[in-house]
Protein backbone atom coordinates (compact mmCIF):
# COMPACT_ATOMS: atom_id res chain seq x y z
CA UNK A 1 0.00 0.00 0.00
CA UNK A 2 1.11 3.24 -1.26
CA UNK A 3 2.98 5.05 1.74
CA UNK A 4 3.67 8.21 0.72
CA UNK A 5 3.03 10.82 2.97
CA UNK A 6 2.76 14.01 0.67
CA UNK A 7 0.18 11.69 -1.72
CA UNK A 8 -2.03 10.60 0.89
CA UNK A 9 -1.90 14.18 2.90
CA UNK A 10 -2.92 15.70 -0.60
CA UNK A 11 -5.90 13.43 -1.27
CA UNK A 12 -6.61 14.38 2.10
CA UNK A 13 -6.76 17.64 1.59
CA UNK A 14 -8.79 17.15 -1.58
CA UNK A 15 -11.61 15.05 0.32
CA UNK A 16 -11.77 16.39 3.82
CA UNK A 17 -14.93 14.07 5.04
CA UNK A 18 -15.43 11.61 7.54
CA UNK A 19 -16.70 9.60 4.58
CA UNK A 20 -13.05 9.54 2.46
CA UNK A 21 -11.31 8.83 5.51
CA UNK A 22 -13.64 5.86 6.45
CA UNK A 23 -13.16 4.65 2.99
CA UNK A 24 -9.43 5.11 3.18
CA UNK A 25 -9.13 4.40 6.79
CA UNK A 26 -5.98 1.51 5.69
CA UNK A 27 -4.05 4.10 3.95
CA UNK A 28 -4.04 6.48 6.47
CA UNK A 29 -3.39 3.78 9.20
CA UNK A 30 0.17 2.66 6.45
CA UNK A 31 0.93 6.36 6.74
CA UNK A 32 0.03 7.03 10.73
CA UNK A 33 2.42 3.43 11.10
CA UNK A 34 5.40 4.95 9.43
CA UNK A 35 5.11 8.38 10.79
CA UNK A 36 5.70 7.04 14.01
CA UNK A 37 8.31 4.70 12.99
CA UNK A 38 9.93 7.75 11.81
CA UNK A 39 9.46 9.68 15.03
CA UNK A 40 10.64 6.76 16.73
CA UNK A 41 13.90 7.26 15.02
CA UNK A 42 13.89 10.56 15.50
CA UNK A 43 13.46 10.14 19.51
CA UNK A 44 16.22 7.92 19.38
CA UNK A 45 18.77 10.41 18.09
CA UNK A 46 17.70 13.36 19.60
CA UNK A 47 18.42 11.72 23.61
CA UNK A 48 21.78 11.23 22.48
CA UNK A 49 21.98 15.02 23.17
CA UNK A 50 19.04 15.30 25.22
CA UNK A 51 18.69 12.23 27.66
CA UNK A 52 15.29 13.21 29.07
CA UNK A 53 13.83 12.14 25.47
CA UNK A 54 14.93 9.12 26.04
CA UNK A 55 11.79 7.41 27.36
CA UNK A 56 9.27 8.87 25.14
CA UNK A 57 6.90 7.35 23.06
CA UNK A 58 6.09 8.59 19.43
CA UNK A 59 2.47 8.28 19.95
CA UNK A 60 2.85 10.61 22.82
CA UNK A 61 4.24 13.20 20.55
CA UNK A 62 2.52 12.66 17.53
CA UNK A 63 -0.63 14.92 17.30
CA UNK A 64 -4.23 13.65 16.60
CA UNK A 65 -5.27 13.83 12.62
CA UNK A 66 -9.19 14.84 13.66
CA UNK A 67 -9.73 18.49 14.29
CA UNK A 68 -11.46 20.50 17.14
CA UNK A 69 -13.98 22.09 14.84
CA UNK A 70 -16.20 23.35 17.72
CA UNK A 71 -14.84 26.84 18.08
CA UNK A 72 -13.76 26.83 14.57
CA UNK A 73 -15.62 28.05 11.10
CA UNK A 74 -13.65 25.62 9.02
CA UNK A 75 -15.48 22.27 9.82
CA UNK A 76 -12.91 20.40 7.92
CA UNK A 77 -13.00 17.17 10.09
CA UNK A 78 -9.26 15.91 9.90
CA UNK A 79 -5.90 17.90 9.44
CA UNK A 80 -3.82 18.06 6.34
CA UNK A 81 -0.55 17.54 7.88
CA UNK A 82 1.05 14.90 10.09
CA UNK A 83 3.12 16.81 13.03
CA UNK A 84 5.11 15.74 16.09
CA UNK A 85 6.22 17.65 19.16
CA UNK A 86 9.08 16.64 21.02
CA UNK A 87 9.05 18.57 24.82
CA UNK A 88 9.92 17.41 28.31
CA UNK A 89 6.84 18.11 29.89
CA UNK A 90 4.74 16.57 26.74
CA UNK A 91 2.77 18.06 23.82
CA UNK A 92 0.87 20.64 26.41
CA UNK A 93 3.97 21.29 28.26
CA UNK A 94 4.85 25.31 28.69
CA UNK A 95 8.49 24.69 28.07
CA UNK A 96 10.07 24.98 24.66
CA UNK A 97 10.54 22.23 22.19
CA UNK A 98 11.28 20.87 19.23
CA UNK A 99 8.63 20.55 16.16
CA UNK A 100 8.36 18.66 12.67
CA UNK A 101 5.31 19.18 10.17
CA UNK A 102 4.68 17.21 7.34
CA UNK A 103 2.40 18.73 4.85
CA UNK A 104 2.78 19.16 0.80
CA UNK A 105 4.97 22.18 -0.31
CA UNK A 106 4.53 23.38 3.45
CA UNK A 107 7.17 21.17 5.44
CA UNK A 108 9.34 22.41 7.93
CA UNK A 109 10.63 21.53 11.35
CA UNK A 110 11.10 24.21 14.41
CA UNK A 111 11.37 25.17 17.65
CA UNK A 112 10.92 27.44 21.12
CA UNK A 113 7.79 28.70 22.34
CA UNK A 114 4.78 30.28 20.76
CA UNK A 115 2.58 32.24 22.43
CA UNK A 116 3.52 31.65 25.98
CA UNK A 117 1.28 33.18 28.62
CA UNK A 118 1.83 36.36 30.79
CA UNK A 119 3.68 34.52 32.98
CA UNK A 120 6.21 32.76 30.95
CA UNK A 121 6.46 35.74 28.22
CA UNK A 122 7.71 37.85 31.29
CA UNK A 123 10.28 35.65 32.47
CA UNK A 124 11.84 35.42 29.15
CA UNK A 125 11.90 38.75 28.63
CA UNK A 126 13.43 39.13 32.27
CA UNK A 127 16.34 36.30 30.69
CA UNK A 128 17.15 38.80 27.75
CA UNK A 129 17.17 41.98 30.08
CA UNK A 130 20.03 40.28 32.15
CA UNK A 131 21.89 37.45 29.61
CA UNK A 132 20.66 39.59 26.24
CA UNK A 133 24.52 39.22 24.88
CA UNK A 134 24.21 35.21 25.41
CA UNK A 135 20.97 35.14 22.95
CA UNK A 136 22.06 36.96 20.66
CA UNK A 137 25.56 35.02 20.46
CA UNK A 138 23.28 32.17 19.59
CA UNK A 139 21.45 33.58 16.95
CA UNK A 140 24.53 35.25 15.17
CA UNK A 141 26.46 31.68 15.24
CA UNK A 142 27.33 31.05 11.99
CA UNK A 143 25.73 27.50 12.68
CA UNK A 144 22.84 28.80 13.47
CA UNK A 145 22.44 31.31 10.73
CA UNK A 146 23.12 28.26 8.20
CA UNK A 147 19.86 26.68 9.35
CA UNK A 148 17.84 29.39 10.83
CA UNK A 149 17.23 33.41 9.65
CA UNK A 150 16.17 34.35 13.52
CA UNK A 151 12.98 34.44 15.49
CA UNK A 152 10.31 34.34 13.76
CA UNK A 153 6.39 35.99 14.47
CA UNK A 154 4.29 38.87 16.04
CA UNK A 155 6.67 41.52 17.40
CA UNK A 156 5.19 44.88 19.72
CA UNK A 157 5.90 47.75 18.16
CA UNK A 158 7.02 49.75 21.19
CA UNK A 159 8.70 48.93 24.01
CA UNK A 160 7.18 46.19 26.64
CA UNK A 161 6.10 47.63 29.51
CA UNK A 162 8.81 48.00 32.00
CA UNK A 163 11.79 48.22 29.25
CA UNK A 164 13.56 51.37 28.22
CA UNK A 165 13.14 51.98 24.40
CA UNK A 166 16.99 52.22 23.90
CA UNK A 167 17.49 48.94 25.40
CA UNK A 168 20.38 47.10 23.50
CA UNK A 169 18.48 43.92 23.22
CA UNK A 170 14.85 46.14 22.42
CA UNK A 171 14.41 44.12 19.45
CA UNK A 172 14.41 40.24 21.09
CA UNK A 173 12.10 41.55 23.76
CA UNK A 174 9.87 42.77 21.48
CA UNK A 175 8.70 39.04 20.67
CA UNK A 176 5.62 38.10 21.75
CA UNK A 177 6.83 34.25 20.56
CA UNK A 178 10.20 32.54 20.68
CA UNK A 179 10.31 30.51 17.13
CA UNK A 180 12.85 29.49 14.75
CA UNK A 181 11.98 27.32 11.71
CA UNK A 182 13.40 25.75 8.63
CA UNK A 183 11.70 24.39 5.29
CA UNK A 184 11.77 21.27 4.60
CA UNK A 185 11.46 19.83 0.54
CA UNK A 186 8.89 17.65 -0.66
CA UNK A 187 11.63 15.40 -1.91
CA UNK A 188 13.53 15.25 1.18
CA UNK A 189 10.27 14.25 3.04
CA UNK A 190 9.84 11.85 0.41
CA UNK A 191 13.09 10.32 0.69
CA UNK A 192 13.37 10.15 4.22
CA UNK A 193 15.96 12.83 4.86
CA UNK A 194 13.43 14.95 6.29
CA UNK A 195 14.86 12.67 9.90
CA UNK A 196 18.17 13.43 9.44
CA UNK A 197 17.51 17.16 8.72
CA UNK A 198 15.24 17.95 11.32
CA UNK A 199 17.26 16.30 13.93
CA UNK A 200 20.88 17.95 12.99
CA UNK A 201 18.70 20.79 12.89
CA UNK A 202 17.15 20.47 16.33
CA UNK A 203 20.66 20.12 18.00
CA UNK A 204 22.23 22.88 16.18
CA UNK A 205 18.95 24.52 18.30
CA UNK A 206 19.68 23.72 21.57
CA UNK A 207 21.43 26.28 22.72
CA UNK A 208 18.53 28.47 22.00
CA UNK A 209 16.10 25.70 24.09
CA UNK A 210 18.71 25.65 26.43
CA UNK A 211 18.24 29.78 26.79
CA UNK A 212 14.72 29.30 26.56
CA UNK A 213 14.21 26.49 28.94
CA UNK A 214 15.92 28.33 32.00
CA UNK A 215 14.28 31.49 32.21
CA UNK A 216 10.58 29.75 32.41
CA UNK A 217 11.94 26.78 34.33
CA UNK A 218 10.08 27.92 37.66
CA UNK A 219 6.56 28.17 35.74
CA UNK A 220 4.06 25.51 35.40
CA UNK A 221 0.83 26.04 34.45
CA UNK A 222 1.22 27.76 31.07
CA UNK A 223 0.06 26.79 27.81
CA UNK A 224 0.68 27.91 24.09
CA UNK A 225 3.12 25.78 22.25
CA UNK A 226 3.81 24.44 18.88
Amino acid sequence: MDTRYLHFLSELSAHNTKQWMDANKDWYQKNRERFLEDVAWMIAHISEWEPGFASFQPKDCVFRQNRDIRFSANKDPYKTNFAAYFALGGKKSMGPGYYVHVQPGQSFFAGGIWMPEADSLKKIRQEIDYSGHELREILEAPSFKSVFKGIEGEQLKSAPKGFDSEHPYLDLLKFKSFIVSSPLSDKEIEDGSYKEKAVEGFKIMKPFHDFLSRAVEDSETCEGLL
